[in-house]
């Protein structure tokens, strides 16, 4: 028996593992789905500028309702979303994860439900657990996708209290159609009123637009975001959702007084005037993924398609096998569960350049000698 199974923790807590990827000191690190690009440096200055003016008034609390960091989100996700949003339909938290655990404290809980469709990112179903709501798993098809006639009938069967979609989906890269979206969202109101929410942590990088516009007319349909991948700054822990008016107010009833700091706030305004020169390195990540795809696909793997800055690949009868040895040349990507697949990161062109050769000499010493 472990120290843990002697505290009286939880049921539902017991057995399970907390989330993480490995953090090895390795050359090249690409198994975390961060920007490759460290902030410029005038943006370094300026967060300088604005923490040093928010350090003055560090003996009260920050605003509470983030009321100008949520003004500027909102700006943000009408310029690039093709759909008007004003701060009463934004809410901002320590990184996304925060936002989800929000909504589900909210709209989740004991004797609630919750539906994803897996794979799909795992802190969906780690949150739920930890707000004592209860997950259920729906599956993918073959190829990734959301198989509509599958989830259509799994919301009419378990009647979900909130339903999970995710766009890119991670860790597979997949995109959502609109379509898929409005079929579950109708679907999911007809069984019981429920929240769909729709996690675009990686929207930024895809070929196809935001779904933001579909928040016309679906009280409850949430689109949430961060700023950890496209503004390169998971150091900030900044999330945050956009949604009905009426589903930030419920938010607040949950939220912990004065969550977010005068800091964080202070840094995430910086990070959002450089906006045009962060999008732009989302730009060269772009090119890089699709690099990647394509000569993934060269070298005979099999290559999901993304819209994400990774890349998902394989099939490898021991993916694990193949992941230590790219780790041997000093690459480290995700082994992530996903049967015969491995996960890579779309780096700087050096980086993705060292993946790629670890790739071949792996590949070589893998294939049996005539």
């Amino acid at each position: 028996m472990s120290d843990l199974d002697r505290l009286p923790i939880r049921a539902e807590l017991r057995g399970q593992s907390p989330y993480g990827a490995p953090q090895l000191d390795v050359p090249v690190r690409l198994n975390t789905n961060e920007n490759p690009y460290p902030l410029p440096a005038a943006l370094v200055a300026r967060i300088a500028e604005r923490v040093a003016a928010a350090a003055r008034d560090l003996n009260r609390y920050p605003d509470r309702d983030a009321v100008e960091l949520r003004t500027a989100l909102a700006d943000y996700l009408s310029r690039t979303g093709d759909y008007p949003l004003g701060p009463e339909r934004v809410w901002a938290a320590n990184g996304s994860n925060e936002v989800l655990q929000q909504l589900l404290q909210a709209f989740g809980g004991p004797g609630r439900t919750a539906l994803g469709f897996d794979p799909s990112y795992s802190m969906h179903a780690l949150i739920a657990r930890g707000t004592g709501t209860e997950w259920i798993s729906g599956a993918r098809g073959a190829d990734y996708t959301i198989d509509l006639d599958e989830a259509l009938a799994r919301i009419a069967e378990h009647r979900p209290n909130v339903v999970f979609l995710c766009s890119p989906n991670n860790p597979t890269g997949t995109a959502l159609a609109g379509e898929v979206v409005e079929r579950v969202y109708d679907a999911a109101q007809a069984a019981r009123p429920s929240l769909v929410i729709v996690d675009e942590a990686y929207v930024e990088f895809a070929h196809t637009a935001s779904l933001l516009p579909l928040l016309e007319g679906r009280p409850h349909l949430v689109v949430s975001r961060t700023m950890s991948k496209a503004f390169g700054a998971a150091g900030l822990r900044l999330g945050y959702l956009a949604a009905d008016a009426a589903v930030v107010d419920a938010v607040q009833l949950v939220r912990l007084p004065y969550h977010l700091s005068a800091v964080n706030q202070a840094t995430a305004l910086a990070c959002l005037e450089f906006e045009d020169t962060l999008l732009g390195y989302v730009r060269e990540l772009k090119e890089q993924r699709d690099r990647l795809v394509e000569e993934l696909r060269a070298l005979g793997c099999e290559v999901t398609d993304s819209d994400a800055n990774f890349v998902q690949f394989g099939r490898f009868d021991d993916p694990h096998a193949i992941w230590a040895g790219i780790l041997e040349h000093g690459v480290l990507v995700r082994d992530n569960g996903v049967p015969g697949m491995l996960r890579v990161t779309a780096g700087t062109d050096a980086e993705n350049t060292a993946f790629l050769d670890a790739m071949r000499h792996v590949l070589k010493s893998a294939r049996p000698k005539d």
